[in-house]
């Protein structure tokens, strides 16, 4: 696959890109568990069909010691038995914002659960976590990045 645009050769990119990564750096100071946050990523990524951050995700999440199982069952997580009710909870409300046009957008349901399990700053890091990933996987999208040469780390700061 070839992309559309060369995004990372742009001017514009490294300034925009670095107040993505600002945010992300801020998440990870959250009390959202690191396994939590890469589970959301690669979760919003199966969805949105982004290959280049479900290369990057799921290999930082092998490489920091995720299980293959778990990695592997993302996609049909409500069937699987080998995640905790908190990261059940986040995936459902993973899947509720990123799939916001397909229903009247996050349910109360979908909130209150992860509402049983985050508190209020937990559940702002989780949303953000959403939004963000959901802002990158739409830039690569759009702009059709190719995937599969990403080695673990690599943007690591």
């Amino acid at each position: 696959m070839q992309a559309r645009l060369e995004v990372f050769k742009t001017a514009l990119a490294p300034k925009l890109v670095k107040h993505l990564a600002a945010a992300g750096r801020l998440l990870e100071s959250s009390e959202i568990p690191a396994t939590t946050r890469e589970l959301v990523n690669i979760r919003a990524s199966q969805i949105n069909g982004c290959a280049g951050c479900l290369d990057m995700h799921t290999k930082d999440a092998a490489a920091a010691g995720e299980t293959t199982v778990r990695l592997n069952l993302v996609a049909c997580w409500r069937e699987a038995t080998v995640f905790t009710e908190a990261e059940r909870a986040a995936l459902e409300l993973t899947e509720a914002g990123c799939r916001i046009a397909d229903s009247a957008g996050v349910s109360d349901e979908v909130w209150e659960s992860a509402a049983k399990h985050y508190d209020d700053e937990q559940l702002l890091a989780l949303t953000m976590q959403i939004a963000l990933i959901n802002a990158f996987n739409r830039l690569n999208v759009i702009t059709r990045q190719p995937a599969g040469d990403y080695t673990p780390g690599q943007f690591a700061h």
